[in-house]
């Protein structure tokens, strides 16, 4: 695990070590935390019996491209359901998702709304086989776990006070507080308009998995930058100068976000002076492509070319 620190002016102005988790360099084909919410997952798959994932995500996912992998690297077949109609050819996370052996299906937007409902997951199993369920982003109980060993794995090289992640379903900001069992505090960032509600879907996650809700957690709503997936102008312009004073590579959907955010709530004196401040990078550069291939005629810098990462 690589704590990179993290050489900013206001931080060093505070006394403040601010360090940058490279859990994005923690597995070669599944970066971050997506391959920490799969983890057990795949375990408890492989305990009861079960040779398919099932889950949910778009046309442009992490998760849809990660739980592909994951299937592929653990001789599993993989089943995703799609929201919205099938476009040819495919997109480049679906053409990477297909080759490493998925089985796309799609669902309109209306049914797709029904994806946690008892009685359509009992229809779509019919339709599959026996299969173990991964909800859209990861996000469950068996997620916890192998988000919360995040905690063991940071504090075994470092002290520190405050623990930052960006936010899509929850789930990875859920395990971290699992981790932290109360101790210390942690920042969520999240990536779309309207996150307010993630502070109930997180509660009940902890409260299912360990019995508890925390209230050591601040969640921020106010670092979308237009929304889940929007372009935005400013927010490639801080990834493209963060990537050249730092020399690492944030995606446009979550950790751009999260870097700006933090950095934002530096300025602000959030983080008390004296205290160190690990933001984690989940990862999630895949997205990159789809994002250049959706919003390229608004902008002149992308760092990875459009084309199917197989």
């Amino acid at each position: 695990m690589l704590l990179q620190r993290l050489e900013e002016p206001e931080a060093t102005r505070r006394g403040i070590q601010l360090l940058l988790l490279r859990d994005d360099l923690a597995h070669p084909e599944l970066p971050g935390n997506k391959w920490r919410k799969l983890k057990y997952n795949i375990a408890e798959a492989q305990h009861v019996g079960h040779d398919t994932l099932l889950t949910f995500g778009g046309a442009f996912s992490n998760h849809i491209a990660a739980v592909a992998a994951a299937g592929r690297l653990y001789g599993l077949r993989t089943v995703g359901y799609i929201r919205g109609e099938e476009t040819l050819p495919l997109n480049p996370t679906l053409a990477r998702a297909t080759a490493n052996g998925m089985e796309l299906r799609y669902l309109d937007r209306n049914t797709y709304r029904r994806k946690q409902e008892p009685d359509f997951l009992a229809e779509l199993l019919r339709e599959t086989g026996p299969a173990s369920i991964v909800p859209e982003g990861g996000s469950n109980v068996l997620a916890l776990p192998g988000c919360a060993e995040l905690i063991a794995e940071v504090t075994a090289q470092t002290s520190f006070d405050y623990i930052c992640v960006a936010c899509g379903t929850g789930g990875t900001l859920a395990g971290l507080l699992t981790g932290l069992a109360g101790q210390r505090q942690a920042v969520g960032v999240a990536a779309l308009k309207g996150g307010e509600f993630l502070r109930a879907d997180i509660d009940a996650l902890t409260q299912v998995g360990t019995g508890h809700t925390y209230s050591n957690y601040d969640l921020r709503t106010d670092y979308h930058l237009g929304g889940y997936a929007s372009f935005s102008a400013e927010l490639l312009g801080f990834i493209q100068a963060f990537q050249a004073q730092h020399g690492v590579l944030l995606d446009p959907i979550y950790t751009g976000k999260l870097l700006y955010g933090v950095l934002d709530l530096l300025r602000h004196d959030y983080f008390k002076p004296g205290t160190t401040v690990v933001a984690v990078h989940t990862g999630g550069l895949q997205g990159w492509t789809g994002f250049q291939q959706r919003f390229k005629h608004r902008s002149t810098w992308w760092p990875i070319e459009a084309a199917p990462l197989l």
